[in-house]
């Protein structure tokens, strides 16, 4: 069996490389974009897994960022270009933020030269907060993109906690420990004989949010209580 994790890529790869050796994923994508099933109920072929489909996910960080900072003003979305998952990023955000009439400043990044001149494109815009795109490649770079919100003083939404705990202000999304402990439990069962076709590709049952504390003092930012109450994690 193959355990593929880290984003649609090593899937995609791994499909390409055996169509019959069983293979379990963890995505942040929609799996049938990219022919790994043929649909979430009947995987199909030699393919299953855990998949958190963003959708309704970007809307919802964007409406978090919103209640956290003061109204007015653009907000930064960074994007790697090079990822195919960040397709469902590109539509969902600026298609949220014109029903609420925000304006998005969209930068992009594909490597680790290119995140600087990201940042100071967000400045020079005078960008108010930012949201960093979900994304394997970002997620490898945790410390980085932390540093670099801290240094331009830029209120910033994640996906992951960890972003969180490393000093970033705010996170929402599913939780990555639950996913791969629903993956886990797939491989345990293929391995005793269940078939990757029989498997529904799993949605993520369990979301979390969490907040520093200590940079929203940083940043001069008063979190609302209601946003306090809600989070699962908030970190002093």
């Amino acid at each position: 069996m193959i355990v593929a994790t880290g984003g649609n890529n090593p899937a995609i790869a791994a499909k390409a490389a055996t169509n019959t050796i069983p293979i379990v994923f963890t995505s942040n994508d929609d799996p049938r974009k990219y022919g790994l099933v043929a649909s979430l109920n009947r995987p199909g072929g030699n393919v299953t897994g855990v998949s958190a489909i963003p959708t309704a996910l970007g809307p919802k960080r964007l409406e978090l960022l919103r209640a956290l900072i003061p109204k007015g003003g653009r907000i930064g979305l960074l994007v790697n270009v090079n990822s195919p998952d960040s397709e469902v990023t590109m539509q969902e955000i600026p298609a949220a933020a014109r029903r609420l009439g925000q304006e998005i400043i969209v930068g992009t990044a594909g490597s680790d030269r290119d995140f600087e001149e990201a940042f100071a494109i967000f400045a020079r815009r005078q960008a108010r907060a930012l949201l960093i795109g979900p994304d394997p490649f970002f997620g490898r770079r945790v410390e980085q993109l932390v540093a670099l919100a801290a240094r331009h003083m830029i209120p910033t939404m994640y996906w992951r906690r960890e972003f969180v705990a490393a000093g970033g202000l705010i996170s929402y999304g599913a939780s990555l420990p639950d996913s791969y402990r629903q993956a886990g439990v797939y491989a345990g069962r293929i391995m005793r004989g269940a078939k990757p076709a029989d498997l529904p590709v799993m949605q993520p049952t369990r979301f979390e949010m969490a907040i520093n504390l200590k940079t929203a003092h940083a940043l001069a930012i008063d979190v609302p209580p209601l946003l306090l109450t809600l989070a699962d994690e908030v970190i002093e």
